[in-house]
């Protein structure tokens, strides 16, 4: 890695926990290191594992490992003390699975912490918990905890939720891209202030974006060939079950006037998406980004689905829904992570022995290609996002692939708005300054850029049996989604 100065964004008074040391707690930690000034005799890891390479890293960079599963009945016993221990403010990181969001950012809250993750993330069991119906199971539901919880205590010490790649980073993206759409538009319009959900809704409405694809293509590649019985993927194997086992989600836009059979509405809560009754990982549909062009992505559920969904709403006085965007992920993983997923299906939905992420010394080549399709506008499609190859990533930072530096620099970027913003209560990464956000971040996602396309649904179809499409409307999901 080349020798640089880094600016440092702030200081951290408190003690620093960090909850989680997979692939991405592994890549924020030298993050944190270079980007803040703090106390590195409270810095803390809680992780149970202990990986020899982990316990090396820990030692490198002056972190505390604490080894144990945080859980619902020891959080408060075990964190309390290690959060408000000596002076300053505190920050609790939490990169790891099988934690429940909403009780930890309640307590950091209560007792004065700074709190960041990735995910709405339950306790252990929700995602495979055959009691509950589909709809409970969904990151609609669990963004409506997020909701409730910040309806019932509004304000105080500042806790950003779901602030990775994606969800976060894309809410980013999809406010920069809709400004610059705009203005190639030839749109007269003053850009909304951070926090105008409705100035932003309406100016999404006026550029007349039909709805937005969350278009990833990672092409990262191993040496060897992937063997049986092993599940491979570039960022979180367990994460990428959960939410690939949980329903197909998608926030719902007012242009679609088609609903697939199994389709879902929600009966409580925002009403800004659908489910549908199956498993996203299992549910493909038709999106295009710049290097492959038109391809294949999996619905995998997202909280960004719906909550940009949400924030792009525009309502009428008397609070009908007027506008709203379609808003999904369609993700093409790594083409050894696309094989794992295909082995698991076909054994029933039952996972590998052998859960592994690759990390930066088995990869040999590729990128992680993430951005935003704003599609149904008058110029069609306009893709922009970050193009982040391996060997830039292997450049400026340590311990991760282009996945997870996509998703460490969007924690970093989090960490840093909430220690400028310490009194902005729960937030959600649609609501923070997506300016400062990406000022930051920047830096960390190689060629930022964006690329019009032609491309529509309805192309490239074989045109060989007959289809129930929508010829009219090219970007209805009846278009978009593979039956």
């Amino acid at each position: 890695m080349a020798e640089t100065t880094h600016p440092v964004h702030g200081e951290i008074t408190g003690p620093i926990v960090m909850i989680g040391f997979g692939s991405i707690g592994r890549g924020a930690l030298p993050l944190i290191e270079r980007h803040f000034k703090f106390d590195k005799s409270r810095l803390v890891v809680i992780e149970p594992r202990e990986d020899a390479g982990d316990m090396e890293i820990m030692a490198r960079h002056g972190a505390r490992h604490i080894k144990t599963h945080i859980t619902k009945d020891n959080y408060k016993e075990i964190l309390k003390p290690l959060l408000t221990e000596g002076d300053g403010q505190g920050f609790c990181v939490n990169l790891s699975v099988d934690t429940g969001s909403v009780d930890l950012m309640r307590f950091c809250r209560k007792i004065d912490t700074l709190y960041i993750d990735t995910v709405i993330e339950p306790w252990l069991g929700f995602y495979f918990d055959k009691n509950m119906k589909n709809s409970e199971r969904t990151n609609y539901a669990l963004r409506e905890t997020l909701r409730k919880e910040k309806e019932k205590n509004p304000g105080g010490t500042t806790a950003v939720s779901t602030c990775g790649a994606n969800p976060g980073m894309v809410s980013w993206f999809v406010k920069q891209a809709l400004v610059n759409l705009s203005r190639d538009l030839g749109l007269k319009f003053d850009e909304p202030a951070q926090d105008d959900r409705e100035g932003w809704a309406k100016l999404m409405k006026k550029a007349g974006v039909k709805g937005i694809h969350i278009a990833e293509r990672d092409t990262q590649l191993t040496k060897n060939p992937k063997p049986l019985n092993v599940f491979w993927n570039t960022w979180s194997v367990e994460g990428f079950i959960s939410e690939g086992l949980q329903p197909a989600e998608l926030g719902w836009g007012t242009h679609e006037n088609w609903m697939p059979k199994n389709g879902k509405k929600h009966k409580k809560g925002c009403q800004a998406g659908i489910y549908l009754e199956q498993p996203g990982a299992n549910t493909r549909v038709r999106t295009w980004c710049p290097t492959p062009g038109p391809q294949y992505g999996f619905l995998v559920t997202h909280n960004e689905a719906i909550s940009i969904a949400d924030f792009f709403t525009v309502r009428d006085k008397d609070g009908e829904v007027s506008y709203r965007p379609t808003c999904h992920y369609a993700y093409h993983p790594a083409n050894d992570a696309v094989l794992s997923m295909h082995e698991m299906f076909g054994n029933g939905g039952n996972a590998q022995p052998v859960l592994h992420v690759l990390d930066e010394n088995e990869l040999v080549d590729g990128i992680d290609e993430l951005g935003v399709l704003l599609y149904g506008h008058d110029k069609n499609a306009y893709w922009f996002g970050s193009r982040l190859s391996l060997e830039e990533t292997r450049r400026i930072a340590p311990y991760q692939n282009a996945t997870g530096l996509q998703v460490t620099s969007a924690v970093l970027a989090g960490m840093v708005w909430a220690l400028e913003n310490p009194k902005a209560g729960i937030v959600e990464a649609d609501e923070v300054d997506y300016k400062r956000c990406l000022e930051v971040q920047l830096p960390y996602l190689g060629p930022v850029e964006g690329h019009y396309t032609d491309w529509t649904p309805l192309e490239g179809r074989p045109g060989l049996f007959p289809e129930d499409i929508d010829t009219k409307d090219p970007w209805q999901f009846k278009n978009v989604l593979v039956r």
